[in-house]
């Protein structure tokens, strides 16, 4: 279990090294010094076997509160407690020694950690298979590739049976295959109640793998709850601040509050509705029937063109399908101030069966949001046959006995 109550870090940044100095001479009453506050009050807890993702921005505080969380740094205040042994891989080859070799390497972290040596030689070899060097495990790790440093640092850790799991985008320089070892193992830790506390820039992974999120941004944590919910936060608070950025309102700057709903409205959806192959509203679909969106949206001032689209996500909020006007070459416009408009997306749902979200947007032809809404509707597909994955594709077997 990790527990994180009020924690804050603050960093004095000096403008030269003589600062320092002249901040500490005797009778010295002026300040040299700027405070920069990495962590604010941040509270959170992790329960055991939880998994809890954290995104944001860069300069956020991330790796700052994940260094706190290992130990490696004292916060300013507030207090941190954990249960168990904590595993961490925070920076590329962090705790490798570039003159041992991987095997020394393996064998060192192993007992940094408190195994005795027949421990880590009982784990190994299961080490070795899953970083997947081959011969370079008896090479010195100054030799290896980017790659090759952080599959042997992830293996280790996870190898040493830890309670906690803490990462901060290591897995980053991966491979595909690499990846989907990490995320099949990811999912292993949890079956063993493992703690896992990890920092991702990739969003589909945080969906994927999360129980729960939280949104980092200026050293505080502005969301937290279920992952595709967070994610949605972070995805509007990013895009309405580049639109801030590129369109200032008049009368000075301001910071774009993060939302499910965002865009310079421009046009405002007013309706969304799921109709079934008979054109009634449904909130389940058969696997195989045709399916429409239908979305209607209003313009609050003059547009030369809009895009209108749809997007699909599955339970953990991948994207499965989506479309626009544009791409479906569909050139919609011009409307003034207080014209309505009506669009209808058929098809047919090829899906297996789970529960989906829907989200809706409308768009400038640049691709900037008029007006964004994620996870709108929810729906479930139904269907007899238990297919896996996402698409349910008709297929056809024959067989005969050679």
């Amino acid at each position: 279990m990790i527990l994180a109550q009020s924690v804050s870090k603050v960093y004095r940044l000096y403008r030269r090294p003589s600062d320092r100095i002249r901040e500490l001479a005797p009778f010295s009453n002026r300040t040299h010094h700027t405070d920069f506050w990495a962590l604010r009050d941040v509270s959170f807890q992790v329960e055991q076997g939880e998994t809890l993702g954290v995104i944001g921005p860069n300069g956020s505080g991330k790796s700052t509160l994940l260094q706190i969380v290992s130990g490696i740094i004292e916060p300013t205040s507030g207090r941190v407690s954990t249960e168990g042994r904590i595993a961490a891989l925070l920076e590329l080859g962090a705790g490798f020694n570039p003159e041992f070799t991987g095997r020394e390497n393996v064998f060192l972290n192993g007992e940094i950690m408190g195994l005795s040596r027949a421990n880590v030689e009982s784990v190994f070899p299961g080490i070795v298979a899953f970083a997947g060097i081959g011969e370079f495990i008896d090479r010195p790790v100054k030799e290896y590739s980017s790659g090759m440093y952080v599959r042997l640092a992830f293996a280790t850790a996870i190898h040493v049976e830890p309670d906690i799991l803490i990462v901060d985008e290591a897995l980053a320089v991966g491979d595909a295959v690499f990846s989907n070892r990490c995320i099949r193992k990811f999912e292993e830790l949890k079956e063993r109640k493992v703690t896992v506390l990890f920092v991702s820039h990739d969003l589909g992974m945080v969906k994927q793998l999360a129980d729960r999120a939280i949104l980092m941004s200026e050293g505080k944590v502005v969301a937290e709850g279920d992952p595709s919910g967070v994610v949605n936060r972070y995805v509007g608070m990013v895009l309405a601040r580049q639109e801030a950025e590129e369109e200032p309102a008049a009368g000075g700057k301001g910071t774009a509050a993060p939302s499910f709903r965002h865009g310079d409205s421009a046009s405002r959806i007013t309706g969304v509705k799921l109709l079934d192959a008979g054109g009634a509203e449904a909130g389940a679909l058969q696997s195989g029937s045709q399916a429409t969106v239908e979305v209607r949206a209003r313009f609050v001032r003059a547009i030369e063109s809009v895009v209108v689209g749809i997007l699909i996500r599955n339970r953990l909020g991948l994207d499965v399908f989506g479309t626009n006007t544009r791409v479906e070459n569909q050139q919609l416009g011009p409307f003034d101030a207080g014209d309505e408009i009506k669009v209808e997306f058929s098809f047919d749902c090829q899906l297996t069966r789970q529960d989906y979200t829907l989200t809706v947007a409308t768009q400038n032809w640049d691709g900037t949001s008029q007006d964004w809404l994620d996870d709108v509707l929810q729906f479930t597909v139904i269907d007899d046959k238990a297919r896996a994955g996402i698409a349910s594709l008709d297929a056809e077997v024959k067989w005969k006995k050679i």
